[in-house]
């Protein structure tokens, strides 16, 4: 695995690209609407774990263009998975592997339909990374990126990428069960990124600050922890607590689901709430507080 495509270059995707180029590794970026500044400024990083700067980036418009990668880092929102084909699919050689780094269900199988289940990793990022302008990214919490097979069980693949991961300094944990890491990441996203939506665009703080808005959180994370064991995907009680105690030194977070919402971009909706919320019903979950979410985020954008 010596050379990367990320297919995203947002904050998730600069942030981890510009890792694993500053330990130098082979990455080359996807850019779109940020192409003509971070080709001229490169990537600046601001980091809990340490400054620095990437100013020359090996970056593209077209994935045709690229060549074809060891890995391809998926790092877009749900709402572009109908290109997932004809962007990827130039990047791919015989052995290529696919990590998508995306929220919510749903990203891991349609990779899997298209490209093979055997070349497709998941992984979820629990940290706080923001885009402030092109090029600009900064990285002020949070833990490690979890990563799993598509299929259940540790390879010596996966063993090696998490390997690569951690020598770039990046936090990362294997992730037997990508299924149940999956659901421990919905038990923060449902609550955090749709009620900083319904609640009028605010911020972790201001969220968590009003009585009121911290007993809807309780109440959705105990639901979504619910949900997971009718799935199958055991999570303790106590981990609503550990993922609130992870939040309150945030301070101010604001969701990337609420910014797309604020700046009236199209909201991951199905990804991290319609899709947690059909599989959950055909479980037999109880899941009216996700139920009334869903269709007010619906509604609301």
């Amino acid at each position: 695995m010596k050379s990367f495509a990320i297919v995203g270059a947002g904050a998730v995707g600069c942030y981890y690209g510009a890792r694993l180029a500053q330990a130098g590794h082979d990455i080359r970026f996807l850019l779109r609407s940020d192409f003509g500044q971070i080709s001229q400024n490169g990537i600046s990083v601001r980091s809990i774990h340490g400054d620095f700067d990437l100013p020359d980036v090996n970056c593209f418009q077209h994935s045709s263009e690229m060549g074809c990668v060891d890995v391809v880092i998926v790092a877009w929102k749900a709402t572009s998975n109908a290109h997932y084909q004809s962007v990827i699919e130039p990047l791919m050689h015989d052995e290529t592997v696919i990590l998508t780094l995306q929220n919510g269900l749903g990203n891991v199988e349609q990779l899997g339909e298209i490209f093979g289940n055997t070349r497709v990793l998941g992984g979820l990022c629990f940290v706080c990374i923001n885009r402030l302008a092109p090029g600009e990214i900064h990285h002020s919490g949070g833990g490690p990126i979890a990563m799993g097979e598509s299929i259940l069980g540790v390879t010596d693949r996966l063993k090696h990428l998490s390997d690569l991961f951690k020598g770039a300094r990046i936090e990362c944990e294997i992730a037997p069960n990508i299924g149940e890491a999956q659901w421990r990441k919905l038990v923060w996203n449902i609550p955090f990124n749709g009620l900083c939506i319904t609640e009028g665009g605010i911020d972790t703080k201001a969220l968590l600050a009003s009585p009121e808005g911290e007993k809807k959180v309780r109440a959705l994370m105990k639901e979504v922890i619910g949900a997971a064991n009718h799935l199958g995907f055991i999570i303790e009680d106590d981990y609503a607590e550990v993922q609130l105690n992870r939040t309150y030194p945030m301070g101010p977070y604001r969701p990337s689901s609420m910014i797309d919402y604020v700046e009236k971009r199209e909201v991951e909706v199905e990804a991290i709430w319609g899709e947690p919320l059909r599989r959950a019903q055909q479980a037999g979950a109880p899941v009216t507080l996700l139920q009334r979410l869903y269709e007010q985020i619906v509604q609301l954008t």
